[in-house]
Parts: C-alpha cells; sequence; structure tokens
C-alpha cells in the first residue's frame, strides 16, 4: 500500500511539472495550460494551519529534549483529534500541522476541539511544558497535488493567519470560511487588520 501511495503521488507532481515546463516554452498557450492543470488538481477544501505559540523561544531556552517531547505530545494529542474529524494530515515539519478538511464544518469543529484538549492538557502543566496551539483556516479552490502539498491563495492566507498572526489558543479564519460558518451559530470577530490578500479575517469566538 505504502508502494502505490508513493506512485500516486510521483505522478502527481510528474504531470505538474511537465506542464509548467510546457508552459514555459516561448509561445505556449498558457491559458490552456493553466485550465489544464485546474481540471487535473483543482479542488475544494478547507486547509487548516498550526503552529505553536512561543515554540522557537522554547527550544532555545530549555534545548533539544524538550523540543522532542513538545513534539511529540502534541502530535500524540492532535493527530487523533483531526482523524476523528475526517482531516488528512498532509504535512507535519517542526511544530507546524498542515492539514485539509473536505468542508468548513469539520475543520472548524476539529479546530475547537483542538484548541479544549489543550487547555486540559496544560492544567497541570508548568508553562515551559504546556502545549500552546495557534490555527489559522482557509476555504476554496487549491491545487492539491497527491497527498503530498496543496497551493492557492486560501492556503496562502490560512498559513499567515495561523503561522504569524494568531496568539495562544486562537482559531483565526478567512473571509471565505467565515461566510460559510455564519449560519452555524458560531461568533466571530473581526481583526483590525487581515493579512496580504484577503479583505477580512475573523476570530471565532469559541
Amino acid at each position: 500500500m505504502a508502494f502505490r501511495r508513493t506512485i500516486g503521488a510521483s505522478a502527481s507532481e510528474d504531470r505538474l511539472e511537465k506542464l509548467v515546463q510546457d508552459r514555459l516554452q516561448p509561445g505556449a498557450d498558457k491559458e490552456m495550460i493553466d485550465q489544464r492543470i485546474w481540471d487535473l488538481f483543482g479542488e475544494e477544501w478547507c486547509v487548516m494551519f498550526t503552529d505553536l505559540s512561543g515554540f522557537s523561544r522554547g527550544v532555545e531556552k530549555f534545548g533539544i529534549i524538550h523540543f522532542l517531547q513538545t513534539i511529540h505530545e502534541s502530535e500524540r494529542i492532535l493527530i487523533p483529534i483531526i482523524e476523528d474529524h475526517d482531516g488528512i494530515l498532509l504535512k507535519s515539519e517542526g511544530d507546524s500541522f498542515l492539514v485539509i478538511f473536505r468542508n468548513v464544518g469539520k475543520g472548524i469543529t476539529s479546530a475547537i476541539k483542538m484548541q479544549q484538549e489543550l487547555v486540559i492538557y496544560n492544567k497541570d502543566k508548568i508553562p515551559e511544558e504546556k502545549i500552546l496551539l495557534c490555527v489559522g483556516l482557509g476555504f476554496g479552490k487549491v491545487l492539491k497535488i497527491g497527498d503530498t502539498d496543496v497551493f492557492g491563495s486560501e492556503v496562502n492566507i490560512a498559513s499567515k493567519l495561523g503561522e504569524d498572526t494568531a496568539e495562544a489558543g486562537e482559531i483565526l479564519v478567512t473571509q471565505s470560511v467565515f461566510e460559510r460558518a455564519a449560519d452555524k451559530h458560531l461568533k466571530f470577530e473581526e481583526l483590525a487588520e487581515g493579512p496580504a490578500g484577503t479583505s477580512k479575517a475573523y476570530k471565532l469566538v469559541y
């Protein structure tokens, strides 16, 4: 099964690379090639980026063993929640996750559950052992390349929200997520300033 998955991801990457090379040729019909790329890889997904607040400072202060412990514990707690909500973990790099969900509702519910579980986990922990999660959510048409990566405007914005803008315990969402969650009896606060690439962004009040 692992071998079949490797072949599948490689086939997608090879096809994309060839089409991009074709697009670079003199006189290439870029509009037609772009449409082929979107036809092959374009899908709608809810994209989640997570980050651990103060993680780099903690590693510098407490060392590599602290780093490994924090990563281990965050994965132990959070990955089962992601799976329970039908999320697909595409990447785990250091203290960050890239996760995709088929719909906004499951992405939001998963994010809330992740934060709630960490509140419980942190209750009896000393400050340096607490896991403080930041989450950014986007939704829209993306290019999904096998099970290795996704690209698109909503991906970029969700990344900025989760990794750069959100503070510990926050769930920040794009305008697109907000619009699709407005009828779910959730509360949101508009941010004073959204990241580049979006007119508005919101903090989920949970």
